[in-house]
């Protein structure tokens, strides 16, 4: 099964959940009042687009009403498919996988995938021919060390790692030396998966940051805060309040297959401004990839 067809079933429940309704609701009306806008609003807030999200889309959507005096519902539904992709389409798209060479940090609170996805995106570069190399910058606990160990050997790439209880940036040292000596194409760090405090967070962070701008000034720096799809509204929470301690240049976004409110894509980039690049849905090794907006919406709507 290629991504696409896997996208496609990983969003099965979102599908069923939004766009299911969606017809229903366009089905149900003949013409286009504020009734519909009030059926339409439910929807998008039940599949969590948002409060915030949904007020624009549907201020997008009466506007689009006005400009091409559209006078029947069903002229609705491809409206709505336009206006939400461009609502994803915020500059960055994806990711590319022959920027190299680049430093990424992973940030995201216990629980959410983070391990996990640092050894998929490690397996995703690692497939595109380039020299991997991961750093097991979570000290707080020996199970994350032995944890991406194990993702280490399982994509036969190497790993700079300390004892519990190391220096975070300490260990991101040793791996910017590593990486350089042994020319890298990509460093893939992990971090602590804590948020309640957050002074101590930005300082650890920040720290980590200028250990990479001084052993490895010329290299792209992506910091991806991994958030779980089937938090719903709990992982927006997440997302503000990590932009508050780190600059999130993208979001990885897992377990999207669990989820029947894959609407939380959409409110995550929009308001906060912080492009989705990864998703995954399945368990798999093969099964997060870049994410592309458009084969997003595809999906949702074909």
């Amino acid at each position: 099964m290629g991504f696409f067809d896997k996208l496609k079933s990983g969003l099965k429940k979102t599908k069923d959940n939004f766009l299911g309704k969606v017809d229903t609701i366009l089905a149900g009306f003949g013409k286009i009042d504020e009734d519909l806008f009030e059926e339409l609003e439910y929807v998008l807030i039940s599949s969590d687009f948002g409060v915030q999200t949904t007020e624009e889309i549907l201020d997008k959507l009466r506007a689009k009403v006005k400009e091409n005096k559209l006078t029947e519902a069903s002229q609705i539904r491809i409206e709505l498919q336009k206006i939400i992709t461009e609502l994803l389409d915020i500059g960055q798209k994806g990711l590319d996988l022959n920027k190299v060479p680049a430093v990424i940090t992973v940030i995201g609170v216990n629980g959410v995938g983070k391990t996990t996805s640092i050894g998929k995106i490690a397996n995703l570069y690692k497939n595109s021919g380039k020299k991997v190399l991961l750093a097991a910058g979570d000290t707080f606990r020996a199970a994350a060390i032995d944890q991406l160990a194990i993702w280490a050997e399982r994509c036969k790439v190497d790993l700079i790692r300390q004892g519990e209880g190391s220096d975070p940036a300490a260990v991101l040292f040793d791996a910017c030396r590593a990486a350089k000596a042994r020319n890298i194409d990509v460093l893939i760090c992990d971090t602590a998966g804590r948020l309640h405090n957050k002074k101590n967070l930005m300082d650890e962070l920040a720290k980590m940051s200028r250990v990479v701008a001084k052993e490895m000034p010329d290299v792209k720096h992506e910091t991806f805060l991994v958030l779980d799809a089937t938090t719903g509204q709990n992982a927006v929470n997440q997302a503000k309040a990590f932009s508050e301690v780190a600059n999130i240049t993208g979001i990885i976004l897992t377990k999207l297959d669990g989820s029947s409110k894959g609407g939380i894509i959409v409110s995550i980039s929009h308001e906060l401004n912080i492009p989705v690049r990864l998703v995954g849905v399945g368990e798999g090794i093969d099964d997060m990839q870049p994410f592309v907006p458009e084969d997003y919406v595809k999906a949702l709507f074909e």
